[in-house]
């Protein structure tokens, strides 16, 4: 294993569902580490968040759970700024994202008889079950989970060992669980305040939460879209009821560094 003292970060864009609020734009994040930047989820408002922190020509891909508007809407625009304004483009972005991705972000921007160039602007490779890819010097893992779509979660591996794992959207399964398996960060989201009784659940609880951190005896948990029935805080202290490692909120702008500082935890509190 390759030792590093490159930090390896998670900067959270935003993680409001299923639209933004004031000062906390839709689900997307930053994640940076051994010189590669990946735009993790591309939900409403998240586009100007990120050029906070890098221009879009300076990302080296962008990763996309699902295509519900508030994980993927600002590809739209990220589009027009890549080929139409102050951004000269040297080559395509990866985009990589669940199938049929190209073609809906066409759809949406073509205009006139002529199909929008979207490939002009993103390399597009489509996600499936146990895609791998290397961005820069970190490994990209994608597992399909279940959120009534097609859905992927995500792991970020780095040659040091360190490894972030992103749910995004699904209810608790086994894939996600057997992704996230010993990882250091586990950012997860709690949409639902409860699980509904007689439709298919899609998303978890805060329990599911903690209980999908426990089994997956993750070092750290940190909580993301948290539903409008849940208070940020509520969400997290629902969650620390099933796993009793450190347990945070994802706080719109805060960075969290990603490393092997905790003890991986597969007890209850």
């Amino acid at each position: 294993m390759t030792t590093t003292n490159t930090p390896f970060r998670m900067t959270v864009l935003g993680c409001a569902t299923p639209y933004a609020s004031v000062d906390n734009p839709c689900s997307g994040y930053l994640v940076s580490a051994d010189g590669a930047r990946v735009w993790v989820d591309a939900g409403s408002g998240t586009l100007a968040e990120l050029q906070r922190h890098v221009r879009l020509d300076e990302l080296d891909a962008i990763w996309i759970s699902h295509l519900h508007a508030d994980h993927s809407a600002d590809l739209l625009t990220a589009y027009y700024g890549l080929l139409f304004a102050d951004i000269r483009l040297a080559a395509p972005i990866p985009l990589y994202g669940p199938p049929g991705i190209a073609d809906r972000l066409a759809h949406f921007l073509t205009n006139t008889g002529s199909r929008s160039p979207v490939e002009s602007a993103f390399a597009v490779e489509e996600l499936h079950d146990g895609h791998h890819v290397r961005v820069g010097a970190l490994t990209l893992t994608s597992r399909a989970v279940e959120h009534g779509i097609p859905a992927f979660a995500l792991r970020v591996d780095d040659p040091a060992g360190r490894s972030l794992v992103y749910s995004g959207d699904t209810a608790p399964c086994p894939a996600l669980t057997g992704l996230a398996d010993g990882c250091d960060v586990l950012l997860c989201e709690a949409e639902s305040d409860r699980a509904p009784a007689t439709e298919d659940q899609v998303h978890h609880t805060p329990e599911d939460t903690g209980d999908t951190a426990r089994s997956a005896g993750v070092g750290r948990l940190i909580v993301t879209h948290v539903g409008r029935a849940l208070t940020p805080q509520q969400a997290v202290s629902r969650a620390a009821t099933r796993y009793a490692g450190p347990v945070e909120y994802a706080t719109p702008g805060a960075s969290f560094a990603v490393g092997r500082g905790h003890p991986r935890n597969r007890s209850t509190p």
